[in-house]
């Protein structure tokens, strides 16, 4: 019996190479996923475990802010080895769902309105407890709006377009907003919220996040950092130092991070509006006197 010839058996290790390359971004996605359900767990276990429920709380924000850079590897993964496919595009948009609509906003209520004291006014308490749930109910569904859009959505613009050599989302991204909530609880270092004007102001925060995710206001996306030109041993110095200062001060720095590319949003929506009106101020003037008719030619 005789072997495959050399052409044959180079074809079929390839093939079996390339299987195992659409895999691999899979597995990113799977780690996403089993972020997301041990947030919900850890979220779930700080109701029953009263004791410890600021570490419960802390990890399952944790797991939330690990999960957003899994997210990150598995779609670059993807498009650098060529494997890119409806399956994973469709299992990516799942794991989302669950990593960062369900388990943030599971962690947002609990967090911010299951440990109230009861020596707050109990109609008040009601009212938190009420619009804590709807106002997290809204953030969940944003989110999963927002990976629909994302996923019908070819060559969107924002309303309000920048610069044409950057490249933007339309809509505040979902882990983006998942690790905005995620950020304030570990900075906390899980501790809930006890004080009923820190849980208004929590609502707020989480609607605010939510009403991000289904605007049409851009945020970059820094797709166009290509790391490929960058000297590799200056970049794996940089990202060194990134990540020691990361782990280090997480609780600052990540915290920082994701407040300050929230309101990079509201701020380039807020300077397109204030520069298109200046420029409809200064072009009023003119337009009108374009506008009038010419009086009539006398005889």
């Amino acid at each position: 019996m005789t072997g495959l010839n050399p052409a044959a058996a180079k074809a079929k290790a390839q093939a079996q190479l390339r299987r195992g390359m659409f895999l691999l971004p899979s597995f990113f996605t799977a780690g996403n996923i089993a972020l997301g359900y041990f947030s919900i767990t850890e979220t779930i276990k700080a109701i029953s475990d009263l004791a410890n429920a600021a570490s419960h709380l802390d990890i399952a924000a944790i797991a939330i802010l690990i999960a957003i850079p899994m997210d990150s590897l598995d779609g670059r993964i993807a498009r650098m080895t060529n494997t890119c496919s409806e399956f994973g595009k469709e299992l990516d948009s799942l794991a989302d769902a669950i990593s960062f609509g369900v388990a943030p906003s599971l962690l947002a209520l609990i967090w911010g309105f299951h440990f109230l004291p009861e020596t707050i006014s109990a109609q008040l308490l009601q009212h938190l407890h009420q619009a804590g749930a709807f106002i997290c109910f809204l953030f969940l569904i944003g989110g999963v709006s927002r990976l629909a859009r994302f996923n019908i959505s070819k060559n969107p613009q924002p309303r309000n377009p920048g610069r044409p050599d950057r490249k933007y989302f339309v809509g505040m991204p979902i882990p983006a907003a998942a690790g905005l909530l995620a950020a304030t609880v570990h900075m906390c270092y899980g501790y809930p919220v006890e004080a009923w004007w820190v849980a208004i102001i929590w609502l707020i925060t989480v609607g605010l996040g939510g009403f991000l995710m289904v605007s049409t206001w851009r945020f970059w996306s820094g797709k166009e950092i290509n790391f490929s030109r960058s000297h590799p041993f200056q970049l794996l110095f940089v990202l060194a130092v990134v990540l020691y200062v990361v782990i280090r001060f997480s609780n600052v720095v990540l915290f920082a991070m994701a407040v300050v590319y929230t309101f990079s949003g509201i701020w380039a929506r807020a300077a397109y509006s204030w520069s298109r009106r200046r420029r409809w101020r200064r072009a009023g003037p003119v337009a009108e006197i374009a506008a009038e008719p010419e009086p009539p030619a006398h005889s």
